[in-house]
Formats: structure tokens, sequence, C-alpha cells
């Protein structure tokens, strides 16, 4: 995937940075459009499409990039608002519902990664199970993660995300 990644962000850097985030379902959709002339291509078609062009097919691309750009202009795209949108859906979500759950949980598991974290510090890996002690920190980073993009931000997705994504994949086809 980092060839790919790689080779776009060369050709088609818009088209690439649309890969690594809530657009991706779309970009990966409009390079099968475009190189393999179907929608429907796997991920490793579109892989396999893009790692062997030829001086065609790169041009190809090109002009993908110019009319990703113009599909994200003319839908007035802007991903920071995307990310700006998901915060605040998640705050407004906390102030409606009230609900502590989420907050409880949020904290039990930094605690926990914190916990953790300051136990092998102070103490250090014991003789057994050490490899699970380092899975387990490792599990609670990831949730420590998702904590954060929850209250902080994520592209786990908001209406008017879904909303774009949908006007996007309309005007591409």
């Amino acid at each position: 995937m980092s060839k790919l990644r790689d080779i776009l962000a060369a050709v088609a850097p818009t088209v690439a940075t649309a890969l690594g985030g809530p657009l991706a379902g779309v970009a990966t959709r409009a390079i099968a459009s475009k190189m393999l002339g179907r929608e429907d291509a796997t991920e490793d078609e579109v892989q396999e499409a893009v790692t062997s062009a030829n001086g065609a097919d790169l041009l190809k691309l090109k002009e993908l990039e110019l009319e990703f750009a113009k599909y994200l202009k003319d839908a007035d795209i802007k991903l920071e608002q995307i990310a700006s949108d998901d915060r605040s859906s998640a705050r407004d979500r906390q102030a409606r519902m009230k609900d502590w759950t989420p907050t409880i949980l949020g904290l039990a598991i930094i605690v926990g990664f914190f916990g953790a974290l300051a136990y092998i510090f102070v103490y250090g890996l014991p003789d057994s199970g050490s490899e699970v002690l380092l899975l387990m920190i490792g599990s609670l980073g990831a949730m420590t993660t998702q904590v954060a993009n929850y209250y902080f931000g994520s592209s786990a997705g908001s209406k008017s995300k879904n909303a774009i994504i949908s006007n996007l994949r309309e005007a591409t086809t």
C-alpha cells in the first residue's frame, strides 16, 4: 500500500491525501473508475493498476487529480470542517444525553493505561506474564487514542460528512 501512496503522492496528491482520511472509499472508487473502467474493483486490483501504471495510465491519474480537486471544490468539502463538525457532534451528544458512561469509561481507560505504564516504570516488567502485560498496554494505548478521538475528533462519522461523501459519489459517477 505504501508504493501506491508514493505513486499517488507524486502524481495525484489530493487523491493520495483522501486515501488516508474519511474519503478513502470515494478516492478508491474514483481511481478504480478512471484506471479500470469500473468502480467495483478490489483494493488489490486498484493497487496493481496504479503500481504497474504506464505513461498513459499516469496521465489518467493526473486527470483524476484535477477532477477530484474540482469535485472537492465544487462540493465545498473542507476536511478540517468535517473534523470540526465531528468534534462538535461528540460534544453535543454528551450535553444532550447527560450520559456519564462514556466519561467514566474514558477515565477508566486512561487511568488504566497510565497506571500500567507507571507500574512498569516503578517495578519493571514481571518475570512471568510480561507478554500479557505488554499486550494489555498496547490495547489500552489503542483505546486511549479512541477516547481522545471521541472527545477531540475522529473520522467516526458525522451527518455532514456522510452527506458530503454521498454528494461526492454522485458527482463522480
